[in-house]
């Protein structure tokens, strides 16, 4: 098992989606999120390679996987390192992720 270390511009995307869903639909879907999202990140923990790296493939961003969280469309992007998973962001997958993630790999 390895631990997700949230960069902290995916726990402030976890928190906007969070916040869109209670108000979109109320405080029960708002737990509901966050629940999900949580639920996704502990899969990865347990099972790092679980993860599609097909995004990051087709963006040529070695090693990005990407989870889906069950009943939301959203995604977590990550790396697996040797000792932790470096969660880089929760996007929508309605956004334009190519451009999201290309942008801010980019300079790296």
């Amino acid at each position: 098992m390895k631990p997700a270390e949230l960069r902290p511009q995916a726990l402030r995307d976890q928190r906007g989606e969070i916040r869109f869903y209670r108000r979109e639909g109320g405080s029960r879907l708002a737990v509901a999120a966050a629940s999900a999202t949580n639920t996704a990140l502990d899969q990865i923990e347990r099972d790092p390679g679980i993860g599609s790296p097909t995004l990051g493939e087709r963006l040529g961003i070695s090693g990005l996987r990407t989870w889906r969280v069950a009943k939301f469309p959203l995604l977590w992007c990550y790396f697996e390192r040797d000792d932790d998973l470096d969660v880089v962001r929760l996007l929508g997958q309605r956004q334009d992720l190519a451009a999201i993630l290309g942008d801010e790999f980019a300079a790296n």
